[in-house]
């Protein structure tokens, strides 16, 4: 239990005899400055003494004012590390959902394509994300627990020699099977698939170079 003295009871009390019938008109005078309603509350109150409801969670506040009556002001207790500038659930369960499979840096690109500001309305880092990992306890990504098993999209055009906008093209047609942890974050492919006859046939039908000219093909602008 805590008391919080309000004003020094030897202080002569200011007389407030005119305000006992409208105090709202003082408080919200024009004139009033925000100094002069603090003067007026430290003049009002005697002392406050704050104690915890841990059943309720909850802080209850007991203001004793002048002339013997009080009142009881209760308020929910903050949990442990919250406060006003806090990181929104979405963007918690982002990380969560990423943090086994990609960095910090392609989480922090999700997260800022998904329009999801840090708990301080700023854009997201590899830092940031960094940091709020460790306040959270989420297992850090790590490259060397890389098995293969799951590649980039940036990998998987790597594994079968043809470009990353070729792969996203065959994505788009259903052709390869591509996994999204959340929607807007990078695409997994399984390594394992890109083996598939379907999909090889597809890659070898558009990775060869394009042909030129056919035998006996008459040229379209003949010299003169």
């Amino acid at each position: 239990m805590e008391a919080v003295q309000a004003s020094d009871p030897a202080a002569p009390s200011p007389d407030f005899s005119d305000l006992a019938d409208d105090p709202d008109a003082a408080w919200n005078a024009p004139g009033a400055t925000m100094r002069a309603r603090q003067r007026l509350l430290r003049a009002l109150i005697t002392d406050i003494i704050a104690n915890v409801d841990e059943a309720k969670r909850e802080v209850v506040l007991t203001i004793h004012w002048r002339g013997g009556q009080h009142s009881q002001l209760r308020v929910r207790k903050p949990k442990t590390g919250e406060h006003g500038c806090r990181t929104s659930d979405e963007a918690i369960a982002v990380i969560k959902s990423m943090a086994s499979r990609w960095s910090d840096a392609d989480i922090a690109a999700t997260l800022n394509r998904m329009g999801m500001p840090t708990g301080q309305g700023k854009t997201w880092t590899a830092h940031r994300v960094s940091s709020l990992r460790r306040v959270r306890g989420i297992h850090a990504y790590r490259s060397a627990e890389k098995d293969g098993e799951w590649l980039t999209m940036t990998e998987a055009a790597a594994t079968v020699s043809v470009t990353h906008h070729r792969i996203r093209r065959l994505i788009a047609d259903r052709i390869i099977t591509a996994e999204q942890v959340v929607p807007g974050a990078p695409y997994q492919i399984r390594a394992a698939d890109l083996q598939d006859d379907r999909v090889l046939a597809a890659i070898k039908r558009t990775g060869g170079p394009c042909r030129t000219g056919f035998e006996n093909q008459l040229p379209m602008f003949p010299d003169t």
